[in-house]
């Protein structure tokens, strides 16, 4: 599909690829991996188009589509989500309303036998005919489910776009090139705003998909439940393994090892020559040989490595001061914005030692609680701290709170105490700074790496009770691998809010699960839970499908649709009962024309006219397709009524 030959690309005196040569074939799931800076977002967008190599062939056929999902996009207000989502249907909307252009002249003329007329026929049809293929009549339904996996809310979809987060709005764009369909998925972190049950929901979408998906993304599960193929990229070279994620990481090992041998071997074999030469420059009875060394070295074919790998960094947290065995105890707390109750009567406690993890969809109040905790926002019961409790907190905003005047290394001198601060260099390396880049100013990083330095900040804090709200958003695998480590080994009380199933794993002992204003406990690990979840979701199916046609006299006051969603609902049931009464028209018109074309095939003079008779099988077709619609409409119109409740 995708074919790349001897490819190279020079940033300012820098190559970032060397010749590099590979194909992405039809049904691949490629993982890019490699170090923040090896090329991997560069690849995607010279896959896409959006960049140009500096020489090399990329080659692709004409018919390929290409969907691609950067890290940042640039959105367009002036739509709904739902009408955002439909966008992305450009050609069956087209048809759509080309198909009700044609509908109205039809109707507004009487020259049935004109050659005019029967082209118009024609053209409807062959464009009624493409838009079935095209699945017109599912494109709301379609965007309906997309969206539904990615986190929306029906209630959502008649919002503006401008209402909602950066990090919604990239799960927009998502749903649009999902549903665009195309030949070629190029996904650049795609996980980053998604909570675990989205993240489940395209891991699934993506496995069954007929296309080819190329994808960069630093979450490790993610990767390995997707991917067949890891694509490494290293000091400009590719290095293709036709394996999952886990099983690179073990073959990829094997290789630098002997890679490292490789090179060390050259390393020693330049280094003699050169000793060699420098010997023996001076010496005439030794010129022929001296050159003839000059000439071997200037022919070696020089190995490159990557950096050192710092993943076996052992990074600790100072020893957390003592707190009392009581951490945190939370009586009937609720928590409200104007009319929208976020949380509702929770009750818990946290136990010195605990490491917990708080999952559940976006919106469902897992940062609510943090700041609750945090005593950020105002809130009803109480939440009280226990004896001597030292918080230790990072969220998304502490980054903005960093000196901008001091450079990287000073940021971390200021709080680092003993033995740490000989060590600040590996571990500045670990989370990514590495050379001239501990010496930059705080002021010129960019959102990410400033992310990370807070991280580095809060790792050497004396604190007892860390509260780390998506801490892994802009750390890299050998990074989180630092960060988890420490986390194991810290001493005190942790809370992690995460979607990083693979970060979470190994790490909590226990799962607080945010669903409909309430908490959940899970005893265990993320994937006892996830398990757990996945049983309760056939469980609850089971259910659905046996109590389905009592459904609405069932209904407890727990399901009830709140105020904005029975408003949309309304507006459907409306929608819908429009269509309805269109229909019914369209209806009547048909079996009029009909009833005309009848009289006139009653008579003997018209019985061997065939264009009377094709226009009279195509208006029969028309009416028994639009009493189809008509049928469907009205199951669809007590579907939305029964979900209402009235």
């Amino acid at each position: 599909m995708i074919s790349i030959n001897n490819l190279t690309v020079e940033f300012g005196g820098f190559t970032l690829f060397k010749q590099v040569s590979f194909i992405v074939n039809t049904r691949d799931r490629i993982g890019l991996v490699g170090k923040n800076g090896a090329g991997k977002s560069t690849l995607l967008k010279i896959f896409a188009g959006f960049q140009a190599p500096t020489a090399g062939i990329v080659s692709l056929p004409n018919e390929i589509k290409i969907g691609y999902l950067p890290q940042q996009v640039n959105h367009i207000d002036g739509n709904t989500v739902m009408e955002e989502a439909l966008s992305a249907f450009e050609e069956v909307l087209g048809l759509e309303k080309e198909i009700a252009e044609i509908n109205l002249e039809i109707a507004e003329r009487t020259d049935y036998e004109s050659e005019e007329y029967m082209k118009l026929i024609e053209r409807l049809t062959d464009r009624n005919d493409r838009y079935h293929m095209m699945g017109g009549e599912n494109i709301e339904a379609e965007s309906e489910r997309t969206l539904l996996g990615l986190g929306f809310l029906r209630s959502d979809f008649a919002r503006q776009t401008n209402e909602f987060s950066g990090g919604w709005r990239m799960r927009i764009e998502l749903a649009k090139i999902l549903l665009r369909r195309p030949h070629v998925f190029l996904l650049d972190e795609p996980t980053n705003h998604l909570d675990i049950e989205s993240i489940q929901w395209l891991e699934d979408f993506l496995k069954t998909y007929p296309g080819a998906v190329v994808l960069v993304s630093h979450d490790r599960a993610f990767l390995d439940n997707i991917t067949n193929r890891t694509v490494e990229i290293s000091v400009g070279k590719i290095y293709d393994y036709k394996v999952p994620y886990s099983q690179y990481v073990v073959l990829h090992a094997e290789r630098r090892e002997q890679q490292l041998k490789t090179y060390l071997n050259q390393q020693k074999q330049i280094k003699d020559t050169e000793d060699f030469i420098e010997r023996f420059r001076y010496k005439a009875s030794k010129s022929v040989q001296v050159q003839s060394r000059v000439k071997q070295l200037e022919k070696i074919d020089r190995i490159e490595i990557d950096e050192e790998d710092t993943s076996q960094l052992s990074l600790k947290f100072p020893p957390a001061p003592r707190s009392g065995d009581l951490v945190c105890e939370v009586k009937n707390l609720s928590k409200a914005y104007g009319d929208h109750l976020v949380l509702n009567e929770l009750e818990f406690v946290i136990e010195r030692g605990e490491k917990l993890a708080f999952v559940g969809k976006n919106g469902e109040g897992k940062s609510t609680l943090v700041k609750v905790l945090m005593d950020e926002i105002e809130y009803t019961g109480t939440c009280k701290l226990g004896h001597n409790v030292k918080i230790g907190y990072f969220a998304q905003n502490q980054a903005q709170m960093l000196n901008e005047n001091k450079t990287v290394f000073e940021t971390i001198d200021d709080v680092a105490v003993g033995d740490v601060r000989t060590k600040i260099r590996s571990i500045l390396g670990a989370f990514m700074f590495r050379g001239e880049d501990i010496d930059k100013k705080v002021k010129v990083l960019s959102g990410g790496e400033r992310s990370r330095l807070a991280m580095i900040r809060l790792l050497l804090e004396p604190v007892n009770l860390l509260v780390l709200d998506e801490p892994t958003n802009h750390l890299d695998m050998k990074s989180k691998d630092v960060l988890k480590e420490a986390l194991n080994q810290f001493d005190g009380t942790v809370i992690v809010v995460s979607h990083d199933r693979e970060f979470l794993n190994g790490l909590s002992s226990k799962v607080y699960e945010f669903t409909n204003k309430k908490i959940k406990e899970h005893l265990g690990g993320i994937y006892d839970f996830l398990q757990a979840k996945k049983m309760d979701s056939l469980k609850e199916l089971e259910v659905k499908n046996t109590v389905a046609s009592v459904q609405v006299e069932v209904a407890s006051s727990d399901n009830k649709l709140n105020y904005l969603e029975r408003k949309e609902m309304s507006k459907k049931i409306s929608k819908m009962e429009r269509a309805i009464s269109n229909s019914e028209e369209n209806i009547a018109r048909f079996e009029e024309k009909i009833a005309e074309m009848e009289d006139m095939l009653a008579n003997s003079e018209n019985i061997q006219d065939q264009s009377l008779f094709a226009k009279y099988e195509k208006a029969k077709k028309d009416l028994e397709k639009e009493m189809s619609d008509w049928e469907n409409l009205n199951e669809e119109l007590e579907l939305l009524i029964a979900e209402k409740g009235e």
